[in-house]
């Protein structure tokens, strides 16, 4: 597991090459006036939304990402 000050304060140039195939990103949405949290991959595709923010970060983790809060 890679410690979150890491993360934060990594340089940019490296950010992008380690993000790729490590991060995971969550994010809080509404869809049909229900809230939900979409989880996109590093690159920004769309992976899939679930109803509850614990249960999509596990999800990440589950598959072997760090997963990543975007507000």
């Amino acid at each position: 597991m890679i410690a979150e000050h890491t993360l934060k304060t990594m340089p940019d140039a490296d950010w992008g090459a380690f993000a790729v195939d490590h991060v995971a990103y969550v994010k809080r949405i509404e869809m049909n006036g229900q809230i939900g949290y979409a989880i996109h991959a590093a690159d920004g595709t769309p992976i899939t939304v679930m109803d509850n923010r614990d249960v999509a970060m596990a999800a990440v983790r589950q598959n072997g990402l760090e997963p990543a809060s975007v507000h």
